[in-house]
């Protein structure tokens, strides 16, 4: 009987799973190698920890690591229904509030190691978090995709720690009762979009698509629905969308730097962003909440025929 020990938080709604114990040795290289070992020696782990019947489609993974530099507070790599993630905001929130629940961390900022780059966080009470994410551009303003059933649909493509197609005109109301639409004209666009040839830099996939509409509240700018790789909706308003977002908003002239964007999510939930211009990138930072729902040890049992995961 392996034995897995996690830490389980929501931020905004969107769920985190640390895991603190039980997980793969992947060596001390960087992080970027560590995915990569991840990826290739131990895909099943990432399926047993976050697929049914342990997780649901929604949950994102965070393998907590010993980071390279000693100064800082931890390394991890994110992961989901489906694969890995270069970054996640909501899960570098989640990840903080966890760390201080530990008694591994206490308020301040702390330097984290992740796939894409080390980048910084600043628990500022028990609950709140900002993250100082990695630097953020528009690759391309008003690209224009055929979508089946839809159309042609235009967006901006964007990078904000994970590629994104963000889509400001549309015809669909950012409403739970409407989650079903919403799913069906994102996931189409997702597909149309390698097919057409159109990718982030380097032809990297745009594996996150994210439409925005008017405010749902008084207390924010606008609101958001993002659609995850693995076909999973973001409960909250996703960090990297929202830097992503904010790298858009600036590079428009509708932002200015340091200037607090509230970015609400399709849910209702707040984070809020900003922005400043370092060597021609933003770099976002973003506030939000996250909270401690559950310490959990995962059973792993060989005679279990769906103990690494029910997988695609």
């Amino acid at each position: 009987m392996h034995r897995i020990n996690v830490i389980d938080s929501h931020t905004g709604g969107e769920p985190t799973r640390v895991v603190i114990a039980g997980g793969p040795d992947l060596g001390g290289g960087t992080m970027d190698e560590r995915l990569a070992k991840f990826q290739r020696e131990h895909d099943t782990f990432r399926s047993t920890v976050v697929n049914e019947p342990r997780g649901n489609d929604a949950m994102v993974g965070a393998l907590l690591c010993e980071p390279v530099d000693s100064a800082s507070a931890a390394g991890v790599i994110f992961f989901n229904n489906v694969g890995y993630l270069g970054m996640c905001g909501h899960g570098t929130i989640g990840l903080l509030v966890t760390l201080a629940h530990m008694g591994k961390i206490g308020l301040g900022t702390h330097q984290i190691e992740t796939p894409v780059g080390p980048i910084s966080a600043t628990l500022e009470s028990p609950n709140q978090v900002m993250v100082r994410n990695v630097p953020s551009y528009r690759l391309a303003k008003d690209v224009s995709v055929n979508v089946d059933g839809y159309g042609e649909v235009i967006g901006d493509v964007a990078w904000g720690g994970n590629w994104f197609f963000l889509v400001n005109k549309h015809q669909h109301d950012l409403t739970l009762s409407n989650l079903d639409t919403l799913i069906d004209f994102t996931w189409k666009i997702r597909q149309a979009l390698p097919r057409q040839g159109i990718t982030g830099a380097n032809g990297a996939e745009i594996d996150h698509v994210e439409l925005f509409g008017p405010p749902g509240n008084a207390s924010s700018d606008g609101k958001n629905f993002v659609l995850c790789p693995g076909k999973a909706y973001d409960r909250s308003p996703c960090g990297t969308g929202t830097s992503a977002k904010i790298a858009c908003l600036i590079a428009d002239g509708k932002l200015r730097e340091g200037e607090t964007w509230r970015q609400e999510s399709i849910i209702g939930t707040l984070f809020e962003g900003k922005g400043t211009i370092v060597d021609g990138r933003v770099i976002p930072e973003i506030r939000g909440t996250a909270y401690v729902n559950a310490e959990a040890t995962l059973l792993v049992s060989p005679n279990d025929p769906l103990a690494l995961g029910i997988r695609a």
